[in-house]
């Protein structure tokens, strides 16, 4: 496979113990410890009150992550790519107790939150987006197929995209079958040339090397637990802005090799 490569031009983080990339950037580099704590979901403030009302923790995690990757942009001009494992955990217990009990008349806000793509739906209301959407899914490979997306359209179209990975909790008792316990959201603005905004350069190509685990135990425990944090590594090597190489989970025998150089300053 030919490697595909982008400049990282910005990037929103939130999940349990990240409150945005400024702090996670610190945690990251070893400038503060990592705590864990549960994530906590901002109301989308670029949503009408209406639709802020209606909208899940799928959504208000993938908006808030995107909206802080995008900073200083037109975010109704970049295409974007929303990648999930598995959508609204907490919409979905909510739609299988109505489907079990006597009264199965389901809540239109109910059904519109259930499908796949409603977090894109929302960002495009908020931003005004008209631009491409790209919505896809592929298990615990949900990050790394959502970065070779959004990486082939960066190379492709010659245009910055924003990819947005995020997974929310399932409550029980569908959380004994897919025991996510938190709430975690990437985004990633990724750009075909360098910019003033640039943090580092990446390029992704298949491997099928072992995937990269996490130094610290706490962040390498939230890294096997959410599908969307298996972007730490990644994250781990933009906040060092040290060049290295590394290995993200996609496939069960095909990983993504990373290639991270950072973008110093000019002098």
């Amino acid at each position: 496979m030919t490697t595909l490569h982008a400049y990282i031009d910005g990037i929103g983080l939130l999940g349990p113990g990240l409150t945005g990339w400024g702090q996670a950037r610190r945690v990251l580099a070893g400038g503060e410890p990592y705590a864990a704590a549960k994530t906590a979901l901002p109301a989308p403030a670029m949503l009408p009150g209406a639709e802020r009302r209606r909208s899940g923790p799928l959504v208000r995690v993938a908006l808030a992550v995107g909206v802080e990757a995008g900073a200083g942009q037109d975010l109704a001009t970049l295409a974007t790519v929303f990648s999930s494992s598995g959508g609204d955990g907490v919409n979905c217990h909510e739609l299988c107790e109505m489907l079990a009990s006597n009264d199965r008349q389901v809540s239109p806000t109910r059904f519109h939150n259930s499908v796949h793509n409603a977090a894109a739906g929302y960002w495009s209301i908020g931003a005004g987006a008209m631009e491409t959407a790209s919505v896809l899914c592929a298990h615990d490979g949900s990050f790394g197929a959502g970065l070779l997306e959004a990486l082939a359209q960066v190379a492709v179209d010659g245009v910055p995209v924003l990819l947005i990975a995020a997974d929310t909790a399932y409550p029980e008792p569908l959380h004994a079958a897919r025991p996510i316990p938190d709430e975690f959201a990437i985004g990633l603005l990724l750009s075909p040339q360098r910019g003033p905004q640039s943090l580092a350069r990446i390029g992704a190509a298949l491997s099928g090397l072992l995937p990269t685990a996490m130094a610290d135990p706490a962040l390498e425990a939230l890294r096997g637990a959410i599908p969307a944090a298996r972007s730490l590594p990644l994250l781990d090597a933009v906040a060092r802005g040290t060049a290295a190489q590394l290995v993200l989970d996609y496939l069960a025998h095909s990983r993504l090799a990373v290639d991270v150089a950072p973008c110093l300053p000019s002098p």
